[in-house]
């Protein structure tokens, strides 16, 4: 079997390399790997927006892929597109395997058409995000990088916008997840040290993962209702705004609003609104439509709203480690079983 690699500025070739060769179960006769993109990461991160608005086509492939795909059976990325033009001068390929949690980059119509299996790794940076969610609760409930800015702009502060309400510590809170997939889960895991509660909404997810004493699956408007810190992980397959005027309504005006997610669902302009009225206390946001963020954006300059440069799954362990479990999720579907994140199921395996 021969297998095609493209790696970027995130997830290396040579990452790739090192997942490919170093996993025992799969091995492959040939493997070409290939550079997509640009060579640094601000140029790289307007690539990853063009993608996620759906813009992929647009996208110049590396030279000489075309020509590599012709006699491949299995083709790893990451960013890269795969699109219906490559596919179609692939007629050996078996099966995609995509080292990101969506698949904005892929022609999935297309490949299900082809009887190409696809199959992601929502988790790769699951744990990473995770752990900048929780940081992020800790950081806004705590005031953590207010205090830092006034020490170091030489004040010593002592009024902070949730002065007025007490400040919390996190095992006072009622957490509501917003999207129970592998971030959330994790965020789920780690904030039970916390002495947390937690408020569910996922219609997809299995409730055989929660503990029913400190967590239970509600509605949406249950959610926003009784939540006192309110956490966005879900993604949508069509870009929607699933949190706007009526929903930052809904919520408590002591709670808080995380999104380390994607920007799209969530209306900016009803947050800063929501923010600016005390309507809510308080917001982190990791995620914007444009980045870098825009300096007219209404959520700039807000005391009671941290924001960061999308950091939440940018560690080394979260590029590195994913072409190895894409290896092992390769052979599970190569030997007939059903790895986790197979997003197309209803493909026919020869």
């Amino acid at each position: 079997m021969k297998c095609v690699a493209i790696g970027d500025i995130f997830i290396t070739p040579d990452m790739m390399r090192k997942g490919i060769e170093g996993f025992d179960g799969l091995v492959f006769d040939r493997v070409d790997y290939f550079y997509f993109g640009l060579n640094t990461r601000p140029e790289m991160r307007h690539v990853v927006k063009v993608i996620e608005t759906g813009g992929f086509e647009t996208l110049d492939l590396p030279e000489g892929l075309l020509e590599a795909v012709a006699d491949a059976d299995v083709l790893m990325c990451h960013l890269c597109p795969v699109t219906k033009a490559l596919l179609a001068r692939a007629p050996k390929l078996k099966l995609v395997l995509c080292n990101r949690g969506g698949h904005e980059n892929i022609d999935l119509a297309a490949c299900t058409e082809r009887g190409i299996g696809v199959i992601m790794n929502p988790s790769h940076n699951a744990n990473a995000v995770a752990e900048f969610t929780v940081g992020l609760m800790l950081n806004e409930t705590r005031n953590i990088a207010r205090s830092c800015a006034a020490v170091q702009a030489g004040q010593w502060r002592e009024k902070y916008p949730n002065s007025a309400t007490t400040i919390h510590e996190m095992k006072d809170f009622t957490i509501g997840l917003i999207g129970f997939g592998a971030v959330a889960r994790l965020v789920y895991e780690k904030l039970q040290a916390f002495g947390c509660r937690f408020l569910i909404s996922d219609p997809f997810a299995s409730q055989d993962f929660i503990n029913r004493n400190i967590a239970r699956f509600v509605p949406l408007e249950t959610l926003l209702r009784e939540a006192d810190i309110v956490s966005l992980h879900a993604r949508l397959s069509r870009k929607a705004i699933l949190l706007g005027e009526k929903e930052f309504a809904m919520m408590k005006p002591t709670a808080y609003f995380i999104n380390t997610a994607r920007s799209y669902m969530v209306d900016y302009k009803a947050l800063a609104a929501a923010l600016k009225s005390g309507t809510i206390m308080g917001a982190s946001v990791d995620v914007f439509d444009k980045e870098p963020v825009d300096p007219a954006n209404p959520l700039v300059g807000l005391d009671n709203c941290t924001l960061t440069n999308h950091r939440g799954g940018d560690t080394i362990n979260s590029y590195s480690d994913s072409p190895a479990a894409m290896m092992k999720a390769a052979q599970e579907y190569l030997e007939g079983d059903r790895p986790r994140y197979w997003i197309n199921p209803e493909v026919k395996r020869a």
